[in-house]
């Protein structure tokens, strides 16, 4: 049996100062390891436990760090000592093979989108914006992007933008400060099964929090969601995914740890998959 790891990292496994959600007295709080630097400041921080169970987890298996992250963003996670060898970014736009960039596959995903053009969706979303929006950006030729300051989002933007967005086969999430605008097609859960296929995995596990986790989550053998974020928001569950007991930052640590149990002993993994389900990268 070989099993294929696929996990999400923002408010997943990694978290900012903002997302730690840290309680209690000062002296029982977790120590921390920042495992990304941006503009040489310290971004992102895990548990110093879950990076040990994180190195364990690669070491038994192959763990694929599986994020709507820009390879160029990606890149600034340093989560093991030693990269791993399938990454996969832009929410499946790109594969990385020992870092580097499956042209092929990207060509493929391009070939196949659907819907809108990007250059519309991106000019619909500046110009519904306002002084909430702090940023706007383009990702990876692929989809659009707006920093927003959440507490002064008008009532019903995210709303009247999403059902805008999907009646030209388009979808939102609203993630932290981001809010992402991705053709409907773009999935994590195609790219995961690519790198299933290539690996020759036989099960695949994985974990995520928002509502673009929603395929690799149902197409997996086993998966996991956090306590909080935007599935947790919805109130979004399904048969196969557990939900963890604690929440930011102690939650990360908690899916590493289920996730190497379930690894080391596969009795604990269903004989079948609904991953295979998954039309094949080829036939999408």
């Amino acid at each position: 049996m070989k099993t294929v790891v696929c996990t999400d990292l923002d408010r997943t496994l990694i978290y900012s100062a903002a997302a730690l959600h840290l309680a209690g007295p000062d002296e029982t709080l977790p120590r921390l390891l920042c495992v990304e630097h941006y503009q040489a400041k310290p971004l992102s921080y895990v548990t110093e436990t879950a990076a040990g169970l994180l190195e364990r987890l690669a070491e038994a298996t192959t763990l694929v760090p599986t994020t709507t992250r820009t390879p160029e963003q990606y890149r600034r996670v340093r989560l093991l000592g030693k990269p791993p060898s399938y990454a996969i970014c832009a929410n499946g736009g790109h594969i990385l093979v020992d870092g580097v960039d499956d042209a092929d596959w990207a060509a493929q995903v391009r070939a196949r989108a659907t819907g809108a053009e990007l250059a519309e969706v991106h000019e619909h979303l500046t110009r519904i914006g306002g002084a909430f929006v702090l940023k706007l950006r383009i990702a990876s030729g692929l989809f659009s992007y707006a920093v927003v300051d959440r507490p002064t989002l008008p009532a019903g933007w995210v709303e009247d933008l999403s059902g805008w967005c999907a009646e030209r086969g388009w979808r939102t999430s609203l993630q932290g400060r981001k809010i992402y605008c991705l053709p409907a097609g773009l999935t994590k859960a195609a790219a995961a099964a690519e790198v299933a296929r290539r690996t020759g995995a036989d099960r695949m596990l994985a974990a995520g929090d928002s509502l673009l986790d929603i395929e690799l989550l149902e197409a997996a053998d086993i998966a996991l969601r956090p306590a909080h974020g935007e599935l947790a928001e919805t109130g979004w569950n399904a048969p196969n995914t557990a939900v963890t007991v604690t929440r930011g930052v102690a939650a990360g640590e908690e899916i590493a740890g289920r996730l190497l149990d379930r690894v080391l002993d596969p009795t604990k993994i269903p004989a079948t998959g609904p991953w295979r389900r998954l039309p094949q990268p080829d036939l999408l």
